[in-house]
């Protein structure tokens, strides 16, 4: 048979040789590196029999499905050794992930990360014992009484979820045996480098109404070193973690009375809050944006209206009760529906588009429990929302617009260069999500593609991720543990306009429907602050530092003179503080230093009589004596430039 490889070379091979087989023959290093295949474009196990032509690609550890595989197997290790250790303990689901994997668990006593070295050995001793890991298959009714018969309830319950007569797949490692779709490795001993890196609670199957389980999350590596290099990156990761150095900092807290994904933001948290906002709503402005100010809650009618409530109820956070109530409200989770109906006062001409409305949305979304996290995934949050309506002309012009001012924000606040572009489109075999009208879905997806090639954007697609009347253009970005959000995103809309009545009258006298383009600048403004605690490790640019400049006394002869040179920066609009603490200066420094406070100005007898001040840099760096005038020119200058270093 012809087997063509991944580098277009065409090789004979027997019938019926199976994927290490031919792997082995090709090289015997590669061999030993082959971790399963893709067989005309679908991954398969390295057991997998090949008897006809095919096309042929060996992965390794180095591909991503090569990853998946390896770390795959490693969760059906630990499964096997928690087992093993606590016979009592019932499985649930076992997958990899991007960096790693976990298992979910049902232990009948609690178990803590005290027990990681324990499970770790027994993990060790199983991939010593290489054990093969077969594949075989049984019934849907063979598949319940095998899993009834370990007590795994958890496995029982996915099994009677499949579709009646197909044909269920089980892996077998030793005596270990579970429910998986797989593909595995051929052997536990190829699994050269691991470790157990944390425990987390979890509802079963995501659903807080369920029991809570145990996950246990762990990685994997193909060579020890790599793994030493990914624990170090997390370990770094982990101090700039927003979760917890945002609270170290004084940024924003949380509080059980009042409740998940409701942070408290401190003063120096509401002071970025503030620098960001008046950025954002200044710049619009400069941009011919107009701003709105709408209400936090709505009748049920506005979202029935916009399709709200029919496509996104279980996101909504709704006051009363339809059968007992006459008016039903809702808090709102976007603000189209508000800034429509300000459009919609009075009659527009050509003349008068596009309007760009652009408002500080305080919105509302009702997220699982499990998903809340710190600034980056809350249900009261703040968006720099907008939306501008266009004729079908003007269309690409102001998409280019919004990218661009996207852009600009993303340079000034140094994310620019972490971020991916994704377009979002709508799944024509799921149209209960969605408006469904495909005839406009395809002209409007059409649309927004050609206006992204125009525009130069390098983007993926993304077939179900399309807003329910719409197609987007998500920008995407990862935080330091490599969890990916989307942090703004940019929409076509040819839906909307037809719901709410808006219109339009064109050149030749006629009522048109505009074309709406919802978009957001610099997203929501707790997930970038949270990203740019991360990006910045704390250490803001000067221009959204919190406090741009401590002045410290060295001596109590100069508070006075401190006072002066305060009160001056704070006159210039310079974020100034000083420090005339009855403390050493070196303790003073170091504290400005642990604020992560860009300058320092040292005001010591000295400085007083020569009528300079004596700068330092966050970091350590001595700069030297200034006049006043020139250090306030360098900060003035920082702020108005943007700077980020």
């Amino acid at each position: 048979m012809k087997v063509t490889l991944k580098d277009g070379s065409v090789r004979e091979f027997n019938e019926g040789m199976s994927v290490y087989e031919i792997a082995k023959e090709i090289s015997e290093g590669l061999a030993r590196a082959t971790v399963g295949a893709k067989l005309n474009g679908k991954v398969v196990e390295t057991r997998t029999v090949v008897n006809e032509d095919c096309k042929l690609e060996l992965l390794t550890f180095a591909d991503d499905e090569g990853k998946l595989i390896y770390r795959h197997t490693a969760s059906h290790i630990l499964a096997q050794a928690v087992k093993n250790i606590f016979p009592t303990v019932r499985l649930a689901i076992g997958p990899a992930i991007a960096n790693g994997f976990y298992y979910d668990f049902d232990f009948k006593t609690p178990i803590s990360t005290d027990e990681f070295n324990k499970i770790e050995q027994e993990m060790k001793n199983i991939i010593k014992a290489n054990y093969p890991i077969t594949r075989f298959v049984l019934s849907k009714d063979e598949a319940i009484k095998l899993m009834s018969g370990y007590g795994e309830d958890y496995k029982v319950e996915l099994i009677n979820d499949l579709p009646e007569g197909e044909e269920i797949s089980f892996y077998k490692q030793g005596d270990f045996v579970d429910l998986c779709a797989g593909p595995h490795l051929p052997f536990t001993g190829m699994v050269k480098a691991f470790k157990l890196t944390s425990l987390t609670g979890a509802y079963w199957r995501g659903n807080e109404k369920n029991k809570m389980l145990s996950r246990i999350y762990g990685t994997a590596f193909d060579k020890k070193s790599e793994l030493q290099e990914y624990l170090l990156a997390v370990e770094e990761a982990k101090k700039r973690d927003h979760n917890k150095l945002g609270r170290e900092m004084g940024i924003f807290m949380t509080d059980e009375n009042i409740g998940q994904g409701l942070p408290l933001l401190m003063p120096k948290g509401a002071k970025l809050f503030q620098i960001l906002q008046r950025f954002v709503e200044d710049e619009e402005e400069r941009r011919g944006y107009v701003l709105t100010k709408t209400p936090y809650m709505a009748k049920s009618n506005l979202y029935k209206i916009s399709g709200h409530w029919d496509h996104y109820l279980d996101g909504m956070f709704v006051i009363g009760d339809e059968k007992k109530d006459d008016e039903v409200f809702a808090l709102r989770p976007m603000t189209c529906p508000f800034q429509y109906t300000i459009y919609n006062n009075g009659l527009k001409s050509y003349r008068d588009l596009p309007i760009r409305y652009g408002e500080t949305s305080t919105l509302f979304r009702n997220e699982a429990s499990g998903e809340m996290h710190g600034l980056i995934r809350v249900r009261q949050f703040t968006l720099s929302e907008g939306h501008i309506v266009c004729t079908p002309e003007q269309l690409e012009s102001e998409f280019k617009g919004v990218v661009d001012l996207i852009k600009y924000m993303l340079k000034c606040t140094g994310l620019e260069n972490d971020v991916t572009y994704r377009f979002s489109k709508w799944d024509p075999e799921d149209t209960e999500k969605y408006i469904n009208e495909p005839e406009i879905w395809e002209m409007a997806e059409d649309t927004m593609r050609k206006i992204l090639d125009h525009i130069g954007l390098d983007y993926v697609e993304a077939k179900g991720e399309a807003a329910f009347y719409g197609p987007k253009l998500d920008i995407q970005i990862k935080n330091v543990h490599g969890k990916e959000d989307t942090i703004i995103t940019v929409q076509v809309d040819m839906f909307l306009a037809e719901n709410f009545d808006m219109s339009y009258i064109d050149e030749n006298g006629e009522k048109k429907r505009p074309y709406i383009i919802h978009r957001s600048s610099i997203g929501c403004y707790e997930r970038t602050m949270a990203l740019m605690i991360e990006k910045f490790a704390g250490a803001f640019p000067v221009w959204a530092s919190p406090v741009q400049v401590k002045v410290i006394s060295l001596t109590d002869r100069t508070v006075d003179e401190c006072n002066k040179i305060n009160e001056k920066l704070r006159a210039m609009g310079i974020r100034a503080e000083v420090d005339a603490r009855s403390e050493t200066v070196g303790y003073k420094i170091r504290s400005a230093q642990l604020e992560k406070v860009p300058y320092m100005l040292i005001i010591g007898d000295k400085e007083v009589e020569k009528g300079v001040v004596a700068v330092r840099r966050r970091g350590g760096v001595v700069m030297g004596e200034m006049s006043f005038a020139q250090f306030a020119e360098k900060v003035l200058d920082d702020v108005a430039t943007k700077r980020l270093d």
